[in-house]
């Protein structure tokens, strides 16, 4: 594509558009200038709330491939990568996560998170390498990520992933994107210009943040990694997790602390099966073998002990 060419495509993008009421904005007081960024952050959610059923459909799809065993993925350039590999690191330590069952991918490679990696965000066959290194497959997810909806390296993903068989997301911040005609389900939150004309890490990168938090969350929600609002999978790496983990076990069983430690010794520390043993009243091994049969959700195992303690003699 010419120069000429980019900029025609670019003066369509709602994201690129210039806005004239702010054409002085640096002569304001920075007071005025913070109310005014405010005023335009806080149109964010409602762009995000105008797609919520799709953003719903998306984490079903995601959700009940993941069940089967698939991974999440995320791919994007710039801004859009970076929120992908920040949202897919906090997997692990939150819901405890395996290895690589959600994972970002940044066009550029891991050096792209910190500085500009020129060119990467212009492939396609980028994408459909960095796919190829991870084996995707039907069973997984892709999410391509772009706030204009037209990076190659997003498009490049989700063409490439959806070949393979994998279910496909795009998440673009205009309207009529070639990303998200190119997914299975497409999420275009339309945020407008932004602030400062083109600059996609404000608005669009809010709202990118917003869906993510969204999909990786609701989906672990569906997969049995929260009891309630707890998050009943926190895996408890450092001391503040370490307390974290002993106060959700407090939350959701207000049991007294003695006991609590006493079921954390007994099950390693594992916040899940600690709560089954005192809510269920079962010894951690019978746990663990509740939770393996009920697919980790805990609702389910709870009701298997109230069930089985039920058809005891008495």
């Amino acid at each position: 594509m010419t120069h000429a060419e980019l900029r025609r495509e670019l003066d369509h993008l709602a994201t690129e558009a210039f806005r004239p009421d702010l054409a002085e904005v640096d002569r304001l007081p920075t007071l005025d200038i913070a109310r005014l960024m405010n005023a335009e952050d806080g149109t964010v959610p409602a762009a995000v709330a105008a797609q919520l059923p799709a953003i719903a459909a998306a984490v079903d799809g995601i959700a009940a491939r993941m069940a089967g065993g698939g991974r999440l993925v995320y791919a994007g350039a710039g801004t859009a990568g970076r929120l992908g590999v920040l949202d897919a690191s906090e997997c692990p330590p939150t819901f405890d996560t395996r290895p690589g069952q959600v994972a970002g991918l940044i066009a550029g490679g891991p050096a792209a998170m910190v500085a500009a990696v020129e060119g990467a965000e212009d492939s396609r066959e980028l994408a459909a390498a960095d796919l190829d290194a991870l084996g995707i497959g039907p069973d997984d997810s892709v999410v391509g990520v772009s706030a204009s909806g037209r990076t190659p390296y997003a498009i490049g993903a989700v063409e490439h992933a959806r070949a393979r068989g994998a279910l496909t997301v795009g998440l673009s911040c205009n309207p009529g994107s070639a990303l998200a005609a190119a997914a299975d389900h497409g999420i275009e939150v339309v945020t407008g210009p932004e602030f400062l004309t083109g600059s996609t890490r404000l608005k669009a990168g809010t709202a990118q943040k917003l869906v993510l938090n969204m999909l990786s969350t609701i989906t672990m929600i569906r997969l049995g990694k929260t009891y309630g609002n707890l998050m009943v999978d926190v895996r408890a790496s450092n001391d503040k997790l370490r307390a974290r983990s002993r106060r959700i076990v407090a939350q959701a069983t207000g049991a007294p602390e003695e006991e609590i430690e006493a079921a954390l010794t007994a099950t390693g520390g594992e916040v899940k099966h600690a709560v089954l043993v005192l809510l269920g009243e079962v010894d951690a091994r019978t746990a663990a073998r509740l939770l393996t049969e009920a697919d980790g959700h805990l609702r389910a195992a709870l009701s298997a002990a109230a069930a089985a303690a039920a058809g005891r003699p008495g």
